[in-house]
């Protein structure tokens, strides 16, 4: 007959004092009197007829028997407080909160939207759109899509792909070689912080031509999905992120003309470590991982 086991207040009193070295701490972490727990710590010894606790007028230690014990109780609270949040978020489901830059987000999330709700229809994805960094553990938000140069020992940090940069064009204004790009209109985005040097038309010229190119005159944005709204209207020709225009170019609604690319930096995933979606914030990383 399997021995019965004590009662679940006598290993919670144990469990806080064996944490906190302590029975006025743990008194104050269950919000009872040191006496109740003293109480609870003599019961549990009681029943199993085993000292789990040395006291002494400072210390509180455990005995080896103690410390098997505590090896036990930590993995049951946890795994208890673990399917007790769970439980709560399936009946107050909170959004997973994703923040990206506008122009990930305006150019390759929301295109995905409908695929992300096939995939994931469990998750309610919110979106923080926000050019600089932000602070995941401050603000609460639960992961980040970033672009740059990620430190190789930097944690819950994960590339997802190496960018390039395109020469994209409305296949309306049909070019076919390097010196078609003399009759159409530049399109600039200035202001990019990364990648450097940026990927402009006077890099674009100095590897690819043509050497009279006029990279002087076009209209200039700030914002790359201007840029890219100004190409699909015909106003004229851009390079940008491939990345930033991977639906348009299956849409037909621009097309790159030339296979050459300039470099670019990475896109890479920031995860909260503190976030209540971890599950669904590493299943939602594996899968931009394997359809960027």
């Amino acid at each position: 007959m399997k021995k019965r086991l004590p009662p679940l207040g006598t290993l919670r009193a144990f469990d806080a004092v064996a944490r906190l070295k302590s029975f006025k701490l743990a008194a104050n972490e269950l919000n009872v009197s040191p006496t109740a727990i003293s109480h609870q710590i003599r019961l549990l010894e009681d029943q199993l007829m085993i000292s789990v606790l040395k006291r002494s007028p400072r210390h509180v230690d455990l005995t080896p028997e103690g410390k098997i014990l505590l090896t036990a109780t930590s993995q049951v609270f946890s795994l208890l407080h673990a399917a007790i949040d769970e439980m709560t978020f399936l009946h107050n489901p909170t959004p997973l909160t994703l923040t990206a830059t506008t122009a990930f987000i305006t150019c390759w999330l929301i295109p995905h939207l409908a695929e992300i709700r096939r995939q994931f229809p469990n998750i309610n994805l919110r979106l923080h759109a926000d050019d600089d960094p932000v602070d995941l553990e401050t603000t609460g938000i639960d992961m980040a899509i970033r672009y740059g140069y990620p430190t190789e020992n930097k944690i819950n940090c994960y590339p997802i792909l190496e960018d390039k940069f395109i020469l994209v064009s409305s296949p309306t204004l049909r070019i076919k070689t390097v010196e078609d790009l003399l009759r159409v209109p530049l399109i600039h985005t200035d202001g990019r912080r990364i990648p450097q040097p940026s990927p402009d038309w006077d890099v674009w010229r100095s590897h690819f031509g043509p050497e009279e190119l006029n990279i002087m005159h076009g209209a200039r944005f700030t914002d790359e999905t201007h840029s890219v709204q100004a190409v699909i209207a015909g106003q004229g020709i851009a390079i940008t992120s491939q990345l930033m225009v991977q639906q348009a170019l299956k849409d037909g609604l621009v097309v790159s003309p030339f296979p050459y690319t300039l470099s670019g930096a990475t896109y890479y995933v920031v995860e909260n470590k503190n976030s209540r979606h971890i599950r669904e914030i590493e299943r939602f990383r594996q899968w931009l991982i394997s359809i960027i």
